[in-house]
């Protein structure tokens, strides 16, 4: 069973409670570009230990919440979640259309 997430509280605080972080990332399309977003959780093991490499897993750029929510509602997108009672595995989420939710 899943559920989607509208509400930006309720998007981070799924996130949060699985150690996520809000990623972000401008594809070239045609003239223009295209801002995929995605999540990272896990993220404190690239932090971790005065790591000096990049925060930058697979080419995406860690933001904010308030850039990513801003986003994600200014591209009609939601957040579809297992709702497992235990938290289930964080990596099963889907960004979906709002007007497919």
């Amino acid at each position: 069973m899943s559920r989607i997430l509208t509400k930006a509280e309720d998007i981070r605080q799924w996130v949060e409670a699985r150690g996520g972080y809000p990623i972000m990332l401008d594809m070239p399309d045609g003239t223009s570009s295209r801002t995929l977003l995605q999540l990272t959780f896990g993220q404190h093991f690239l932090n971790a230990d005065e790591n000096e490499g990049p925060d930058r897993p697979s080419g995406y750029d860690l933001v904010s919440w308030e850039d990513w929510l801003t986003e994600l509602e200014k591209q009609d997108l939601a957040l579809k979640v297992s709702d497992d009672p235990s938290g289930g595995n964080e990596r099963e989420y889907q960004i979906v259309s709002r007007n497919h939710a």
